[in-house]
C-alpha cells in the first residue's frame, strides 16, 4: 500500500450505527453446493428479518457478477478474487452496522476464512447448506449440473472443480430433509440466541 495513504478516522463508529439500529453487525455467510438452497433460504431469511425491522442487505453470488465481479470467470483464481472482493464489502456494510447475508458457493475454506478474519470475533456466521451433492443435482434449478456433465461447463464445483466443506461452521442445514421454514427459524433461533437480534 502507499505510504501517503492514511486511514481517516469517523465521528459516527459501527457501534453508534448499530445502536441506532437495535441489533447488532454481522455476516451470515451460507455456502455450498449449487442448488443446495443458499439463495432461497437467505432471501427467505432476510424477508423475515426485514418484516421484524431488522437492517439487512443480501449479496448473492449470481448478483454480484453482474456488476461488481463481472469481469471475472470461475477459474480457481477467479473465485479467490469473488470472494475477496465480497468479502471486503460485506465488511463495509457491517461497519454501516448491517446483517449482510451472503449467498456464493465459495469452495474454498481459506477463502471463507481471509472473510471470517476482515471482521471482528463473532461477526461472521458461516452457514453450512449440508445438502448433498445427489439431491442438488436433482433438482438442477438452472440446469447446470446437465452442462456440466456434458462437458459444457468447466470449473463446476461438485464436478470438475472442488468443493472444500467447512470444518466448523456455526450453523448446519441440510434442506434435503428440512422445510424452508426449519431452515430459517433454525437460523433466527441462533440469531436470538447470540444476542444479535432481539
Amino acid at each position: 500500500m502507499d505510504k501517503n495513504i492514511v486511514w481517516h478516522n469517523y465521528a459516527v463508529e459501527k457501534t453508534h450505527r448499530s445502536e441506532l439500529k437495535g441489533h447488532k453487525p454481522v455476516i451470515l455467510w451460507f455456502t455450498g453446493f449449487s442448488g443446495s438452497g443458499k439463495s432461497t433460504v437467505a432471501n427467505a431469511l432476510e424477508s423475515a428479518l426485514h418484516q421484524n425491522g431488522v437492517h439487512t442487505y443480501l449479496l448473492d453470488g449470481d448478483n454480484v457478477r453482474h456488476g461488481l465481479c463481472k469481469d471475472l470467470g470461475f477459474s480457481d483464481a477467479d473465485r479467490v478474487e469473488n470472494i475477496r472482493r465480497v468479502g471486503e464489502l460485506s465488511k463495509l456494510m457491517v461497519d454501516a452496522g448491517l446483517i449482510v447475508l451472503t449467498a456464493f458457493i465459495s469452495p474454498f475454506q481459506a477463502e471463507r476464512d481471509m472473510v471470517r478474519n476482515l471482521v471482528e470475533d463473532g461477526e461472521f456466521v458461516e452457514v453450512f447448506l449440508d445438502t448433498p451433492l445427489e439431491i442438488c443435482e436433482q433438482r438442477d434449478p438452472k440446469g447446470l449440473y446437465k452442462k456440466a456433465r456434458a462437458g459444457e461447463i468447466k470449473n463446476f464445483t461438485g464436478i470438475d472443480s472442488d468443493y472444500q466443506p467447512p470444518v466448523a461452521p456455526e450453523i448446519r442445514l441440510n434442506t434435503g430433509e428440512n422445510s424452508l421454514e426449519q431452515s430459517v427459524q433454525q437460523l433466527i433461533d441462533y440469531l436470538k440466541d447470540k444476542n444479535i437480534i432481539q
